[in-house]
């Protein structure tokens, strides 16, 4: 039990006071919004359970604001096309979130600019991650045009009932951040040239508000405190090399835009062009912007809070008591655990679902595969109340069979729906394959994810058996109603001569003193590439054999894709491609390319080729009077998020 002073105690924003220091971020999850700009009723639910779960603060998902002059923001619902209906559904909204005291901010997009094609830009700029293409740019007649909407769309969000409104985004390379950046701002009219030109939308858009609004309608804007631009298309890996804004630019901004009248800042980092750093994975430590934020915190007076992977609470507890920032926004980690603050408020850290920054099923459903968000670690993330998991009519007798996250989390909702559980491990800990995962330096939420697993087990009183080793004598002789198979898979070693002189990557995991001079990874997939980077920032010599034409081939988030192939041209990896690897021994590794045989020496090989499921008896209970099913790894290979997802999916409807 701890007391967090500071994360519980209350914040001024403006004429707000707002309950404690923790806010929802502003994201785009998919299925909050109608086309016509009204809150669904599963945008109502997911917003009302974060204020259930005690933030004293939410930023809506960004609304947009242009009717005529840009096209349409394919995430964003827009207000405008149904003013009625947006008022109407608003008003819903904020009753049921003042009701936990909770206050809200909606965020309205003026523009997205060069990072997506065919969108309005300051300048004529090269579209982020289309290069070929030009961004057109925007005139000052479509200026205007822009900044009337979005004091129209303030208005609406004021007859709403919201407390605020957020001005996006001076952050991630917006619209008004490409203003805002020499690098993105080329103009030479009243809007380009001086930083206070740069930045005169941000300012008409403050004034234009508080003078339709009152001066007493809180208006904030997000920030980012450094790009980590080396240029377009390209991160600054560690910072260094920065074209974008530095955190003295950021300073000035914050200090310009609190003399508009602004009321609050919320600050992150990055841009598109360094997109690790704007929605960090894993590997970007905890809290890594805290003194980029607490520079900016000591030269304005208004209040600063801020976002990107901010998932370690003492730290932030640490970072307000030294006044670095006055508050934490959360994204990512609310949707892994709506409840934070209340936990918190409880003084009970250890029971947050923890936020493993894998961006699998928020970042890539949502911007790669185009469909809703959901979350790996937190099933129930983006389904209806009614499709939550509702009390059994029938109790029934379940055995699970393995105690990896798949079976725990079988254990955990089949409990909580009033069946009688029983989990068998036929090792001797709980976990399975987030054991070795978690043993990385950059991977420590995955080992928490495991802690609070076996927590929430013991909390639910969950009977399990560990060094357990079930026959389907022994499950028949228990005469269970259902049996739930989620015996896992292991690392494929392929019939390579000499395989006997290499170590599975999972065996390798295991053993954390690694000290060799070279070592060499078989395969350039997500397992190899992890090894690999985490040697490589430990100054070990590494390199990587893959048979196809790239490495990190497969569902890998861009995200984290772009972070791991910048840090092996960061720290000098050696990545071989489309090479077969013939023959292993003591000395290094024969592999073949371009039709020629070559040898590489090494200290040591790892083969991460791929996993494949352990053996199923689940056809030998067939016939046998017992339901069966299978999830996770043990019915085919995935990760976290499908091995929560297929085990959760399954223990709802048994």
């Amino acid at each position: 039990m701890k007391e967090f002073k500071y994360l519980n105690s209350p914040l001024k924003l403006g004429n707000l006071e707002l309950r404690n220091r923790f806010a929802v971020a502003p994201m785009g999850v998919g299925f909050i919004y109608s086309p016509d700009g009204q809150i669904n009723e599963r945008g109502l639910e997911y917003y009302e359970r974060r204020a259930k779960g005690g933030f004293g603060l939410v930023f809506s998902g960004s609304f947009n604001s242009d009717l005529d002059v840009d096209v349409d923001n394919p995430l964003a619902a827009n207000p405008l096309k149904n003013p009625m209906g947006f008022i109407k559904t608003s008003l819903e909204l904020n009753r049921r979130m003042h009701i936990y005291n909770t206050k809200t901010i909606a965020q309205v997009t003026i523009g997205l600019g060069r990072n997506y094609p065919n969108y309005l830009a300051p300048s004529a700029l090269p579209v982020y991650d289309y290069p070929e293409l030009t961004s057109p740019e925007i005139t000052i007649e479509q200026i205007h045009q822009k900044e009337k909407y979005m004091i129209e769309v303030a208005k609406l969000c004021k007859q709403g009932g919201y407390d605020g409104f957020e001005i996006h985004a001076m952050h991630w390379g917006y619209l008004l951040d490409q203003f805002s950046m020499s690098i993105t701002n080329h103009r030479t009219d009243e809007y380009g040239g001086s930083l206070e030109n740069r930045i005169r939308i941000a300012k008409e858009l403050i004034q234009g508000i508080k003078d339709a609004c009152g001066n007493d309608f809180i208006v904030t804007i997000r920030l980012g405190l450094k790009a980590f631009m080396k240029d377009f298309n390209k991160a600054s890996f560690d910072g260094k090399e920065e074209h974008g804004r530095d955190i003295d630019e950021a300073i000035e901004i914050a200090k310009m835009l609190e003399s508009y009248g602004l009321d609050g800042l919320s600050v992150d980092t990055g841009v598109y062009d360094s997109f690790y750093y704007a929605c960090p994975p894993m590997y970007i430590p905890a809290g890594f912007a805290i003194e980029l934020a607490g520079k900016l915190k000591k030269e304005v007076s208004i209040p600063v809070m801020l976002s990107g992977r901010m998932v370690d609470m003492q730290q932030n507890e640490k970072a307000i008591e030294d006044g670095k920032i006055d508050g934490v926004v959360l994204g990512r980690p609310s949707l892994a655990d709506p409840d934070i603050p209340k936990k918190i408020e409880m003084g009970t850290p250890e029971k947050i679902r923890p936020c493993i920054a894998c961006n699998q099923g928020c970042m890539y459903r949502l911007l790669e595969q185009g469909v809703d968000s959901y979350c790996a670690v937190n099933p129930e993330l983006g389904k209806s109340n009614d499709y939550l998991p509702h009390p059994t009519l029938e109790k029934k007798n379940i055995m699970i069979v393995g105690g990896g996250v798949a079976g725990m989390e079988a254990a955990r909702t089949l409990t909580l729906r009033g069946h009688n559980v029983t989990l068998y491990e036929k090792s001797n800990v709980l976990g399975g394959n987030l054991i070795p995962a978690g043993i990385h330096s950059f991977k420590k939420e995955i080992h928490q994810l495991n802690e609070w697993y076996k927590k929430e087990l013991d909390r639910l009183h969950i009977k399990y058996h560990l060094n357990t080793e079930l026959s389907k004598e022994d499950i028949l002789n228990k005469k269970p109603d259902t049996v739930i198979l989620a015996t896992g898979s292991t690392p494929i070693m392929p019939p390579i001569p000499g395989i006997e002189n290499a170590v599975n990557c999972l065996d390798y995991l295991k053993n954390e003193n690694h000290s060799d001079d070279h070592t060499i990874i078989v395969g350039g997939g997500l397992v190899g590439c992890e090894i690999a980077y985490d040697l490589l920032k430990n100054s070990h010599k590494v390199t990587i054999i893959e048979g196809k034409e790239s490495i990190l081939n497969g569902p890998v988030p861009a995200i984290n894709k772009k972070f791991l192939l910048d840090a092996f041209e960061y720290y000098h990896g050696n990545v071989i491609t489309n090479a077969m690897v013939t023959q292993i021994d003591k000395n290094g590794v024969h592999y073949k390319k371009d039709e020629q045989e070559q040898f590489i020496e090494a200290n040591a090989t790892v083969i991460s080729v791929g996993f494949k499921s352990l053996p199923s008896m689940a056809r030998d209970l067939y016939g046998k009077g017992i339901e069966v099913y299978e999830i996770g790894d043990g019915k085919q290979v995935g990760d976290i998020y499908t091995s929560i997802g297929s085990a959760y999916e399954i223990a709802r409807e048994i």
